[in-house]
This record gives C-alpha cells, sequence and structure tokens, in this order.
C-alpha cells in the first residue's frame, strides 16, 4: 500500500506533526468543532444520566432523593460546575445550529435527522425547567429541591411535558453515544448491557417521578401540611412567577430567532451555491450536478447517490473515502482532520475522503465502499480487528488414503470424519469459520482473550476425544485410523466480507492466522498432533517452563512462536483441569 505522502506534498509536510496524533482512537478524530461537539455532549449527558438517577430515587424514599441531590449539588452549584455545565450547553448548542446552518443539503440519514430533531426540541422544554429551577433560586432565592419541582408540575400538563422532555433527552444523548462510537469493537460488545441501561434508566426516572408525585399530592391534600412545605421551599409569589413566565417567554423566543437565523443562513447558502453547479462522475455509477461549495457527500446524498458514511460525514472513519481518477489537480489540499484520518488507514496515493473535499471542477472518482443493490456492503463488508483464539485442523496423508477411491467413497469419508468433529468446537462455543478440503478453520468469537482461549483448548482436547471413537469406530470396520494435525493460536486478526458483491463470505486473514496455519503444518515435522501457541496457553492462565514448550521458526512468521506440543490432542484437557485447580486453591487460600 502506498504512503499518501508519495503523491500530495501536503500529507509529507505535516507528517512529523501528526505522528503523535494518528494514534489516537478514530473516535477522537474530527476537526476542533467536532471534537467540541462530542466533549460538551458528554458531560451534558453525564449530567443527564446522573440527574435521572437522582429523580428515580425517589422510587426508594424522598430522603434518599434529596440526599443525592445534594451530593450531586456539591459539583453543579458551584463556579467551575456552572461554568461547565452550561458553558456546555451553549457550546454544543451553537455548534448544532453552527453546522445546520452551513448545511448546503437536507439530505441526510434517517438516523441523523431524527437525532436533529429531537435536539432541536429540547431548547422548547428545557428553558421552563432551568428557569423555575436554577434562575428561580439565584433570583428569588426559591429552594429548588426535587420535591420542590414534582409539587411544582406533578398532575398539569407541564409535568407531562417535563416526562417527555426526561424521554428526548435521553433518546437524544443515547444516540449520539451509538452513533460516535458504533464503530468501536468494546462498545458493539456490550450492546445488550447498554440497551437494557437505555430502557431502564428512563424508566427508573419516571417511577421514581410518579411515586414523589404522589406522596406529595397526598400530603398536600392537608391545606396546614401544604403551607408547611411552601415555607419551607421559599415559594415564589405571584409577581415572582410573572417574572419568570415572562423569562421563559423571552428565551423561548431568543430561540426561535436563533432558528430563523439558522434557516435564513442554509437558504441563503444554498440559492447562492446554486448559481454555480460543478459535474461530477461516479466511475462505478451515475453522473451528477450539483452546485459549487458543497462536499462531494453532500452531492451524493443530494442527487440519490448511495455514499457510505459511518461517521455522519465528520471525517472521522474514512468510510466515504474515493480515488479520485481525473481532477486531483483541482482539489483544494487535506485539511487536518483529513489528513489525520487518510494517514491513520494508511490510505493510497489519490484517496480523498468524500466529506472533507468541496469540487470547484469537474471530478471522476471511484467510491471505496459501495452500498450493493443485492446487498447492503456498507456495514459488513468493512474490515474490523478483533483478538481471538483460531484452530486450524488437517487430516494427515489423507491424499495418498483415498487414492484409487471412488468419489462418493472420499466425500462420505470426509463427511463421517467432520460429523464425528466438529460437534466438538461447536459444543466449545467455536464456529468453523470455512472448510479446506480435508481439513477446517475454526474462530472462537467471544467476549474476552482468556474465554476465547479457554474454549479454543477445550475444543481441541475434545476433538482429540472424538477422534479416538471415531477412529475405534473405523478400526471395527477394518478402515485404518484417521490422522491429524491441529494448530491453535491466539492474535489480531481481520474479519470482514471478502469477494464480489452478494458473493462474499464473511472470514479472517492476517498474521495470527498464518501462525496458526504454519503451527498445525509442523505438527507432521514433529510427528505431534496438537501444537499450541504460549500465546493461547497464557490468555488461558496455563503457566509452563519454558523447558516445557518448544520454540518455532515459522514461515512468514516474523518471531519465534514458542508452542506446546501434545503427541495427542487430548492431553491438554489435563493442562485445563491443573489450571482450573490452581486457580481453585489460591482462591481457597485467599478465602481463609
Amino acid at each position: 500500500m502506498l504512503d499518501p505522502a508519495q503523491s500530495t506534498p501536503h500529507f509529507g509536510s505535516t507528517r512529523k506533526r501528526l505522528k503523535g496524533i494518528v494514534g489516537l482512537s478514530s473516535a477522537w478524530r474530527g476537526n476542533w468543532a467536532t471534537r467540541a461537539r462530542i466533549a460538551t455532549g458528554l458531560v451534558l449527558f453525564t449530567y443527564a444520566l446522573t440527574h435521572f438517577l437522582n429523580i428515580g430515587l425517589g422510587l426508594v424514599s424522598s430522603e434518599m432523593m434529596l440526599r443525592a441531590q445534594e451530593w450531586r449539588q456539591v459539583v453543579t452549584r458551584n463556579i467551575l460546575g456552572e461554568i461547565l455545565l452550561y458553558g456546555s450547553l451553549l457550546v454544543h448548542a451553537g455548534l448544532a445550529l453552527t453546522r445546520i446552518g452551513r448545511r448546503n443539503t437536507l439530505r441526510m440519514p434517517i438516523w441523523e435527522a431524527v437525532q436533529i430533531a429531537l435536539g432541536l426540541l429540547i431548547p422548547f422544554l428545557l428553558i421552563a425547567h432551568i428557569v423555575f429551577t436554577r434562575v428561580a433560586h439565584a433570583e428569588f432565592q426559591v429552594n429548588d429541591r426535587m420535591d420542590y419541582l414534582v409539587m411544582l408540575i406533578f398532575g398539569t400538563p407541564d409535568g407531562w411535558w417535563q416526562s417527555l422532555l426526561v424521554l428526548i433527552v435521553w433518546v437524544h444523548g443515547c444516540a449520539g453515544l451509538h452513533f460516535w462510537l458504533r464503530a468501536e469493537t468494546w462498545w458493539r460488545r456490550a450492546m445488550p448491557y447498554l440497551i437494557a441501561a437505555f430502557v431502564l434508566v428512563p424508566a427508573f426516572a419516571l417511577a421514581g417521578f410518579l411515586t414523589e408525585g404522589r406522596r406529595i399530592a397526598t400530603a398536600t391534600t392537608d391545606a396546614l401540611v401544604a403551607a408547611q412545605m411552601r415555607q419551607t421551599f421559599n415559594w415564589p409569589d405571584q409577581d415572582s412567577f410573572l417574572a419568570l413566565i415572562a423569562l421563559d417567554k423571552t428565551l423561548t423566543n431568543i430561540f426561535w430567532g436563533c432558528l430563523l437565523l439558522t434557516a435564513a443562513t442554509f437558504v441563503t447558502r444554498k440559492y447562492l451555491f446554486r448559481r454555480k453547479s460543478v459535474r461530477v462522475h461516479f466511475s462505478d455509477g451515475p453522473e451528477i450536478t450539483s452546485p459549487k461549495g458543497l462536499t462531494l457527500l453532500e452531492m451524493s446524498r443530494a442527487n440519490g447517490v448511495q455514499h457510505t458514511s459511518l461517521c455522519g460525514g465528520r471525517g472521522r472513519c474514512t468510510t466515504c473515502r474515493v480515488v479520485v481518477e481525473d481532477g486531483m489537480e483541482q482539489l483544494h489540499p487535506p485539511n487536518e482532520t483529513e489528513l489525520r484520518s487518510l494517514q491513520a488507514v494508511g490510505a493510497p496515493a489519490g484517496t480523498r475522503l468524500a466529506c472533507q473535499i468541496r469540487p470547484e471542477a469537474p471530478l471522476k472518482v471511484y467510491r471505496v465502499f459501495r452500498p450493493d443493490g443485492r446487498r447492503n456492503r456498507a456495514h459488513a463488508s468493512h474490515g474490523e480487528e478483533r483478538r481471538m483464539a483460531i484452530l486450524f485442523l488437517d487430516i494427515r496423508g489423507f491424499t495418498a488414503r483415498t487414492t484409487g477411491q471412488l468419489p462418493y467413497d472420499v466425500v462420505f469419508m470426509l463427511n463421517r470424519f467432520f460429523d464425528a468433529i466438529v460437534p466438538s468446537i461447536k459444543d466449545a462455543g467455536g464456529t468453523v469459520d470455512k472448510y479446506l478440503g480435508d481439513g477446517l478453520l475454526a474462530v472462537f468469537e467471544k467476549g474476552d482473550e482468556a474465554t476465547s482461549a479457554q474454549s479454543a483448548l477445550t475444543a481441541t482436547g475434545n476433538i482429540g476425544k472424538s477422534l479416538e471413537v471415531f477412529n475405534r469406530t473405523l478400526a471395527a470396520e477394518g478402515t485404518s485410523a484417521i490422522r491429524i494435525g491441529i494448530g491453535v493460536h491466539l492474535g489480531e486478526v481481520v474479519m470482514g466480507e471478502i469477494g464480489a458483491a452478494g458473493e462474499a463470505p464473511r472470514t479472517i486473514i492476517g498474521e495470527s492466522v498464518n501462525a496458526a496455519s504454519r503451527l498445525e503444518a509442523k505438527t507432521k515435522d514433529l510427528a505431534v498432533e496438537a501444537l499450541v501457541s504460549e500465546a493461547v496457553l497464557r490468555a488461558a492462565d496455563i503457566a509452563l517452563a519454558t523447558s516445557e514448550l518448544v520454540s518455532l521458526e515459522l514461515r512468514g512468521v516474523n518471531e519465534p512462536v514458542r508452542s506446546l506440543a501434545l503427541d495427542h490432542a487430548s492431553k491438554i484437557v489435563d493442562y485445563l483441569t491443573g489450571s482450573s485447580q490452581a486457580n481453585n486453591n489460591i482462591q481457597q487460600a485467599q478465602d481463609t
């Protein structure tokens, strides 16, 4: 793969400056506005989460709910906390409106449109909440405890509106988190738990609000108790309420003004850009004409051209990248955001990000990732790095064994063999990635390395036992025993759908796959049934002396691979049992 610096001088001129940046997680790629939007969004999401959990404690007791509020206000009611919180609110909203105003088309994925719509609804409901709590406290010394707010709105239309605000804020925040982190492996692994939290947090908050509201409604049926509570809260008088209502209307009108200004900016830019257009030819698709000033991604969306973009056009994921076949010299140099992202994926010469380039002259491009008409390859075909255990298995001398046999007999024997040993892989939690004639490749996708390694070792031991049973059956039939070789290794692999559109099976590639294959081949030279790499043993918490391992030079593998040689694969079970017993002894010693 070519270095981008070989084709564009702008890449090389900032290479040193970006050396320390390229290693950052893709989640933090983007320009300063993108990173500021993410950072402020995280501050606001953290506040919303703790606030909703605080409300939910009303389901347990009023005292616990109020005590938790006091703890929270240690952070939110000091000068630094308020600057961080309200500053994040203003910056986040301002950047969002600016981004909308700077758009040149309203064509966008449905998820992005929903998230923007929810974000625009929030201020209309949030302003009243802030005015009647924080402002009331600051201007009229109202004791804005949780029970004050509950007493103020419970049983009124405002109570329903504020409940809706909880749901809108939560959905908006969770959607933002998901579309920010969905490309991260750890996020996908945690999705089942995150979905549960997504449902439970607002349910807990609303249940707490309902419980506390009913308690207060019951208590305030007594006029004396209601008067005492109002005195405790320093309940606003009529003039104070009128002032708060007026402020609420003023701030809402200001936000309406901001929305109108944003809309006017969008319409003006669209009108000005429409006066001049540029032609773009997709070598793997249509030819379009769009106004100048749009990014190539925006041009695609405005003209109904499918164009993948996992990060929503923020320059972080690189899935919108294109190879410029004609017109490269007419494009502006890559900015820091684009440069960093292209550098991170080792993009070849002539590659640019469609979300960052703004064509001003005719252009011919090829989309690197294109959703296919028969099968959507936008997500599944993208490679992802995973760290897991893999197992190669091959039958020894199978070609010589089957020489002269009818094709039916060859296939029948192979199927009998696989029927005998594949359940050992599946029962251990593994999956056969592919069959390789008289062998197979199995993968063990688990939540962590330890579980993956233990599953692979369990499968190895069970394959050995199953083979012994199968060979006894063959012996009873007067057929010679089958011998096998197994190579087990653990490391980084690249997973993805590889092949032509619509015919691309999901498979794995990488140096670790090569190492496992070479280990399997080495079993023949060492006359053993299995070779298990030290990486697998270490991940499975099996400690062995160096003298018990053999160091192997494997073709195509940079470093020697130390491995445990087993004349019978079933013997690995003894090592697993010994490791488990040792762990139990340690635990018992700690308990006593």
